[in-house]
């Protein structure tokens, strides 16, 4: 049942542990079926009430999945084994078309706004018991958000949009709940569900986002929260319209119950308007980062809604980190004032290459996607061999594997590394490898 591995400890905290150490290294591998509790009790020594403590553990982190009388296996993806490390890595005289980075020429310079920052720490420090808000970031914020039509709601800082939908996952859920999420989605988002112990339900997209009946199949089969990305998703460059947006508001209605997370992704990168979902559901929330526009290395984002879910975020929030650096928050205070970002321009330098690259496929008898932001994604009959031949074309893709739980295979490419001259050439070479899209619509199951 387990080969070579054997299961160790005494107490439920470290037979858990012994479980995930080997899982993590590999000594157990995905779909491995794990001893009975009973079996396992006898052949350690213990209660099996202690190995039955240890196993739900392991579920609730996400590491495996109990299905009764067929017994516990080794989750396909645990949580201890993250998509990131599905990735193609660039060797010396490859182009990398794989990261996922904005393009740093796009990145307005730091420093006018740390030196502004600082001074202002040293004229008035902040020190324990300040409001955990910078108040002009909070009106500012908020300001932006009332403009593009998102209800009103208070504001709360994370450290990046990942920070901030954990927080609301956790402050509404619990282990065992379901996720319904975007298929293909964001690969940290994918991680990040079952190593709060909660599962995904896939939901399928096109170039205009989550499709209304495969959201509403999910929410019917029990989802209690979905997470939905309005512009620029990674990895497809979807973006949700106003039509859309009207047939899933339709869809979330009738589900009152369900907690509504929104991912603004391409919040300063793409010129597409938002078309926010969030007000017909009675607990919702909808983040916005500065990474993608002001650089990774920030980690900030805003994140407004309901009352609840605010208040539950930040006081949790108060019990951990306690606040985001005042100095990032007046950091970005002063980017915003200035106009650091020409959002506009940067849309336009992505948005060229991007249609640019979906436009050369097309000529070639390749079909890929990339409505918004800085990704394309491509249907392809074999992934692993796609990502194979072209890196040794010369072109390193992200391998699909990393953003799907159950839609047909792909790759994504980063245009923000590309020149404008690279577009035909990379064309040509994907061209060259005989990509073909699988199936109707790139989340469609086959």
């Amino acid at each position: 049942m387990l080969g070579e591995y054997r299961i160790e400890g005494r107490r439920a905290a470290d037979i858990s542990a012994s479980v995930e150490r080997a899982v993590g290294a590999g000594s157990l591998a995905p779909g491995e079926l794990l001893p009975p509790m009973r079996e396992l009790a006898v052949e350690l020594g213990v209660n099996p009430n202690t190995v039955a403590a240890a196993y739900r553990t392991l579920r609730d982190r996400g590491v495996i999945e109990t299905a009764g009388r067929r017994g516990s296996r080794v989750r396909e993806r645990p949580a201890s084994t993250p998509r990131e490390l599905i990735r193609v890595e660039a060797p010396e005289g490859v182009r990398d078309a794989a990261a996922g980075n904005p393009d740093p020429a796009l990145l307005p310079p730091l420093g006018e706004a740390l030196a502004a920052a600082a001074e202002r720490a040293r004229r008035r420090p902040v020190l324990y018991g300040d409001p955990a808000v910078d108040t002009d970031l909070e009106r500012m914020a908020r300001a932006a958000f009332t403009d593009e039509g998102v209800p009103e709601g208070p504001v709360a800082v994370t450290s990046g949009s990942l920070d901030a939908i954990e927080r609301v996952l956790s402050a509404h859920l619990r282990p065992g709940d379901t996720v319904a999420v975007e298929d293909p989605g964001w690969g940290s988002l994918l991680d990040l569900i079952p190593a709060l112990g909660l599962r995904a339900e896939p939901v399928a997209v096109d170039d205009d986002g989550p499709l209304p009946d495969e959201a509403d199949r999910a929410l019917r089969r029990g989802a209690r929260a979905m997470v939905v990305t309005d512009r620029a998703q990674n990895p497809t460059g979807a973006a949700i319209g106003e039509a859309r947006a009207r047939e899933l508001r339709a869809v979330l209605a009738r589900h009152p119950e369900v907690l509504l997370i929104e991912d603004d992704h391409g919040h300063g990168i793409v010129d597409l308007p938002l078309c926010p979902l969030a007000g017909v559901t009675d607990h919702w929330a909808l983040v916005r980062s500065v990474a993608k526009a002001y650089g990774p290395d920030l980690r900030l984002a805003v994140l407004t809604g309901d009352a609840v879910t605010v208040d539950r975020v930040r006081g949790r929030q108060r019990l951990g980190p306690g606040w985001v650096s005042h100095v990032l928050q007046d950091a970005v205070v002063h980017l915003w004032r200035s106009g650091a970002v020409d959002a506009a321009r940067v849309a336009a330098s992505y948005g060229r290459r991007r249609e640019a690259l979906v436009a050369a496929l097309r000529e070639r008898g390749v079909e890929a996607h990339g409505r918004s932001g800085m990704n394309v994604w491509l249907p392809v009959p074999d992934e692993t061999g796609a990502v194979a031949r072209l890196l040794h074309a010369g072109w390193a893709v992200a391998p699909g594997a990393r953003f799907r739980l159950a839609s047909p295979p792909g790759v994504r490419l980063t245009v923000s590394a590309l020149g404008m001259h690279e577009i035909g050439p990379v064309a040509d070479a994907l061209a060259a490898d005989r990509v073909r899209q699988p199936g109707p619509g790139l989340g469609r199951r086959p």
